[in-house]
């Protein structure tokens, strides 16, 4: 695969993917947006969206957040998986914020993977997502990338890197987003795998 027909098909899953919008985006705060990240795994972008916007109704900021009860998150997130461990992380990511970052969300990786509840799927969809050159695997983007003949590993951290090898820079930021789209909008595996072979072949058709 060479870096030139990836970018054409990165670009046909771009045309394919319907407008939706993904729980990372479009909130007011850096600190909502890796909150927001952080409630999203495994589950969907619109229950996470949802229990999202109640949570920084009822706690504005990180400071609020960090001084809350475990008990009254998980009461207001309870529609995401793992509502439980979540809730702890959100508290203590939050805690951490306005202890050793003066309440600003850190912009690099390594500081980043020191928050608790967030590993490198989560910081690298975050630093996408305010602007940085991140790229987050997740299995969406896994099993595109896979089928698509861009990476033959499995590991997550091995993927991101052949992306990473695959993809000039400035367009890291595209791959998550757009492969994430793309298998929300073709949720069965089976219509995922027809519209991929068609991509391979250069025949784009709409959804």
């Amino acid at each position: 695969m060479n870096s030139e027909t990836a970018l054409e098909q990165l670009g046909m899953l771009d045309k394919l993917t319907k407008n939706m919008r993904l729980a990372a985006e479009e909130w007011k705060d850096d600190w909502q947006t890796l909150i927001s990240i952080i409630l999203s795994a495994r589950t969907r972008d619109e229950t996470t969206i949802a229990a999202a916007n109640k949570l920084f109704k009822e706690f504005p900021n990180a400071k609020t957040l960090a001084g809350s009860n475990s008990k009254d998150i998980e009461e207001i997130i309870r529609p995401v998986n793992y509502y439980k461990t979540k809730s702890r992380n959100i508290i203590a990511c939050s805690k951490r914020i306005i202890e050793e970052y003066k309440g600003k969300v850190p912009k690099a990786e390594e500081d980043l993977l020191k928050l608790p509840g967030v590993g490198r799927k989560t910081a690298n969809v975050f630093l996408s997502e305010i602007g940085k050159d991140g790229l987050g695997v997740d299995t969406h983007v896994a099993y595109i990338s896979q089928k698509l003949g861009w990476t033959e590993n499995s590991n997550p951290h091995k993927i991101e890197m052949d992306l990473k090898s695959l993809f000039p820079q400035k367009e890291w930021k595209k791959v998550n987003p757009i492969l994430v789209r793309f298998g929300k909008t073709y949720i069965s595996k089976k219509k995922q795998d027809e519209m991929i072979e068609q991509i391979k072949k250069g025949n784009l058709s709409s959804p």
